[in-house]
């Protein structure tokens, strides 16, 4: 029998009616086998997610402080759940042992790990599904690398003798057997992980919106779905700062060449976002998505015949890393070179950074530029359209936009351009305007 691995995100389990949609999603397709499931999310405007709830918890236990009152809180959205989707389930020594581990300083990932671990025990009895704790199965090595190796073989191994599962999302272990979790918005990556260690078909990733959209909705109105999408558009965009899917969550499936469906738990008759490793599809706007950020700083350097200066570029890069700071970006001409960093990552630095690069470059110039904001047009189309790039520039000029930087990768994947902060939502607007509605 085929096998899909469904995911829900913490809005899909906020509450008891929702609950109610994951369970009506889940049992409607026998192939839903193994179920990865959030901690609960918001349920509306201004709540609070069980995760922060526990991180703020956690925070007064090891202070010593009193943090009953907080902990009851946490306890009764549980109890809610529960409660509203008549379950005859008691979490009382699940509760009371979890209080104890925070009075003795379990730490902070076992804290976090627990909103997962206890969703989890309720939509496995919702479900009549098994519960499978991940702590058991997925790995973390002595530095806090995740082992996927690993993890594949001991979680394959386990869930091949269990018909049908829920596996709480966002943590494993480490090889001391102490709670070790993933970065923020690691459910995604619990379940890429169970998808590859299964085999899955597909890996459907359920949450609040119905996949990709083209552009961002508070800064273009309206804009078009993206129904298909590559694995190396969707890292292209997801580190430009496109949101749905943590990005380190494309890694394990990518490997496996198993796709993911990104679906919306309150419209589950939507199709969603398809990635997939490659696509005989082509794209109907030239470009797949538009994606960018705020926040950069741009380190001018300027110098006669530094083309075939050797090394030059090297200790560039040196001083930076002497300054524990890394590069977005690195576009250069013969006897220029434009560095872009995080301005937060800059604060405190500048100095530093620019006695190091003037010791081992010796500029002719150089000076930081702030409040620059780049923008990354992604699209496997964009090899095969002549013209991209002039429609690209001709749609900022016509907005009055003034381009500080170019950039565009070898693969013929993206278009990067660099513009002022204040430009920004502008710049996107026009690029969507040429691109899609033009169309």
């Amino acid at each position: 029998m085929e096998t899909k691995v469904v995911k829900f995100g913490g809005s899909s389990l906020a509450s008891a009616e929702q609950f109610k949609k994951v369970a009506a999603i889940v049992l409607a397709e026998p192939a839903r086998r193994f179920v990865v499931a959030s901690a609960p999310g918001k349920r509306f405007s201004g709540d609070t997610k069980v995760t922060d709830m526990l991180y703020g918890c956690y925070e007064k236990a090891a202070k010593g402080e009193e943090f009953d009152k907080e902990f009851e809180c946490i306890e009764k959205r549980f109890t809610d759940i529960i409660e509203g989707l008549g379950l005859e389930l008691s979490l009382e020594k699940e509760f009371t042992r979890i209080k104890d581990a925070f009075a003795h300083m379990a730490g902070r990932d076992y804290a976090a790990s627990r909103g997962e671990y206890l969703n989890s025990k309720i939509l496995a009895a919702y479900l009549n599904f098994e519960f499978v704790d991940p702590a058991g199965y997925i790995k973390f090595d002595e530095t806090g690398a995740f082992d996927l190796d690993t993890t594949r073989e001991k979680l394959g191994e386990r869930l091949s003798k269990t018909e049908k599962a829920v596996i709480p999302g966002f943590y494993g272990s480490m090889p001391n057997d102490t709670i070790k979790t993933f970065s923020r918005g690691g459910s995604d990556i619990t379940g890429s992980i169970v998808a590859n260690a299964v085999d899955a078909v597909i890996y459907e990733n359920w949450t609040d919106v119905s996949g990709f959209l083209v552009a961002n909705p508070t800064i273009v109105d309206n804009p078009v779905p993206i129904t298909t999408i590559t694995y190396k558009e969707l890292r292209e965009l997801a580190y430009m700062g496109a949101g749905v899917l943590h990005e380190d969550a494309i890694f394990p499936v990518r490997r496996a060449g198993i796709p993911i469906n990104i679906r919306n738990t309150n419209s589950p008759e939507d199709e969603g976002t398809f990635i997939v490793s490659e696509t005989a599809q082509t794209s109907q706007y030239t470009i797949t998505g538009i994606a960018g950020k705020k926040g950069l700083s741009v380190i001018q350097i300027e110098k006669d015949m530094m083309n075939s200066e050797i090394g030059f570029g090297k200790n560039v890069l040196r001083a930076l890393e002497k300054n524990n700071l890394s590069f977005e970006h690195m576009p250069s001409g013969i006897d220029t070179m434009s560095v872009i960093v995080s301005s937060d990552a800059l604060i405190g630095k500048e100095k530093s950074v620019l006695d190091e690069i003037n010791f081992r470059c010796h500029p002719d110039k150089l000076e930081i530029e702030n409040n620059l904001a780049l923008i990354a047009v992604v699209g496997r189309g964009m090899r095969k359209a002549r013209g991209t790039a002039g429609r690209l520039f001709s749609a900022l000029a016509h907005a009055r936009i003034n381009v500080k930087m170019i950039d565009q990768g070898s693969s013929e994947l993206n278009i990067i351009v660099g513009v002022e902060e204040e430009d920004f939502e502008a710049a996107i607007r026009a690029i969507y305007d040429m691109f899609v509605l033009s169309v």
